[in-house]
Formats: structure tokens, C-alpha cells, sequence
């Protein structure tokens, strides 16, 4: 196993027996996943992108995912590979996926994803990227220092990007599923702010919040389409705030466009 910056990159061979991926020949497969705690999605070259709930209720009963982490793995592989099913055309093993992590993953959690697309695809390599990166790389937004929320259902993940490089972040377990409990929004601008102000302590980094801050901020997931939360971010920050305009998918999407990066790279 190799480590890069903001991915874990695998050398996974043909390992998963119960691989809904079939053998082929020509082009490689490419396919992006991001299994997210209320949604997953793969994107594949060609063929765009499907999903399907990942969580059946706010409870811990019937949810695959929650909080970012991985409850049921033969769920999710179960999940994924009828999601895959879904494309006009098999995808083949032995191809290029990338799939989305939350920002500070733990290698448990990383493991545990690494299984679950293991097992359905049976790629010959296989990248994990940090969800906020991807997102950033989904809206054409990598380039510079950068700000990017990922308000999701159960997650938010803040983080400074420097040329597509997550330098710091924060992850916290509370999302748009517990405002819809009652929370108030004010309390998903007010976690996100404190977020921001915690990036500010990091050592090394208070030049590049500066500069990210003065360029705005990217808001991305489910956060993004919450009446009034954009506002009151820019509110609390003093700053500008974009809603990214596929939202829910800029992710997946991004780490679809990773993946092909990785497939033009000569080594492959």
C-alpha cells in the first residue's frame, strides 16, 4: 500500500469472489463511489451516474452507513452491486475506481470501505480520496487555496485545500438529517463557523485561511440546498458563500474525474 497526499492508493488485484464486475477486455472500467450516510452513488465513464438510500431512518436501525462509518458491510456490497447492475453495460474488473472518504477517516473505516468496493468491483487499483477534495475537483474548484463544507445528511466536513491538497480539517458528526429533527439551522452555521475559527489554530495555516477566506467559501452537499444556511454562514463569517450547483453529487463526480486522471497516467 501506498500513501499520498489525501489518498490511500491499493494494489487490489482480483481478489473479491463476489465481484459483480466481469471479466473483460479493451478499455478499463472507470467508476467512482462515494457511500455516503444517506445516499450512495457510482459514477461510471459513459454511462453517468445512479443511486440509492444508504440509510433507511435516522435510527440505527436499517442503516448501512452512519456518521460516515460503514455498520453493515454485506449490505453495502450488496447495495453497491445492484447499483452497478443498473448500467446499460457491465462494468468490467480489473479497472480504475476512487472511491470518497470523510476527511480524518480512520484506517478501520478506510479498510472497511476498501472491503466493500473490493468485493464489487474487483479493480486492479484502487483509490480513496477525501470527499471534500473530491468535491472540490467536481465543481472545478481545485485550483488555489481553497474553503469547502460538505454539509451532508449525518456529517459536516470543513476543510482548507492548497492546490487540491486537504492541509486541515474538521469533521463533525451532525448534519441536515438532525435539523429536520428539530435542530435550528442557526445550529449547522454556528458548527461550521466554529469550525472555520478552529482552522485559524492550526499551526502554519493562518495565511492560507486568510487567503481561502477572502475568495469564499464552497458549500457542498445536502447543506448546500438547505433553505437559508448559505446566508447565515455569510453572515457569520463575513464572507461570500457558493452553493456548488450539483450539490449532492459534485463528490462523486469529482472523484470521477480523478479516476480518469489515474487511468491517463502512464504507469497504468
Amino acid at each position: 500500500m501506498t500513501v499520498s497526499p489525501g489518498c490511500i492508493t491499493i494494489q487490489s488485484g482480483n481478489e473479491a469472489a463476489n465481484a459483480v464486475a466481469m471479466p473483460g477486455v479493451g478499455a478499463p472500467s472507470v467508476v467512482a463511489v462515494d457511500l455516503g450516510s444517506a445516499c450512495a452513488r457510482i459514477w461510471a465513464s459513459r454511462h453517468g451516474s445512479v443511486s440509492a438510500a444508504t440509510s433507511a431512518s435516522f435510527g440505527m436501525a436499517g442503516s448501512l452507513v452512519r456518521r460516515g462509518r460503514i455498520l453493515d458491510e454485506q449490505g453495502c456490497i450488496a447495495l453497491l452491486s445492484d447499483l452497478a447492475r443498473r448500467f446499460p453495460e457491465p462494468i468490467t474488473a480489473d479497472g480504475v475506481v476512487v472511491a470518497c472518504r470523510p476527511v480524518q477517516a480512520t484506517m478501520t473505516e478506510q479498510y472497511a470501505l476498501r472491503r466493500v468496493v473490493t468485493a464489487v468491483f474487483a479493480p486492479s487499483r484502487l483509490l480513496l480520496i477525501d470527499s471534500v477534495r473530491a468535491a472540490a475537483i467536481g465543481t472545478g474548484a481545485a485550483a488555489g487555496v481553497r474553503l469547502v463544507v460538505d454539509v451532508g445528511a449525518q456529517l459536516t466536513e470543513i476543510a482548507l485545500l492548497d492546490h487540491g491538497r486537504v492541509t486541515v480539517a474538521r469533521r463533525v458528526d451532525i448534519g441536515t438529517r438532525d435539523v429536520s429533527l428539530s435542530a435550528p439551522v442557526d445550529l449547522l452555521a454556528d458548527i461550521v463557523a466554529r469550525g472555520v475559527c478552529d482552522l485559524r489554530c492550526s499551526p502554519g495555516v493562518d495565511d492560507l485561511v486568510s487567503a481561502a477566506l477572502a475568495g469564499g467559501m464552497l458549500l457542498v452537499g445536502d447543506g448546500a440546498l438547505r433553505p437559508g444556511l448559505s446566508s447565515r454562514l455569510a453572515g457569520a463569517l463575513g464572507i461570500s458563500v457558493r452553493c456548488a450547483e450539483s450539490p449532492r453529487s459534485a463528490a462523486v463526480n469529482g472523484a470521477g474525474f480523478a479516476a480518469m486522471s489515474v487511468l491517463r497516467h502512464p504507469a497504468i
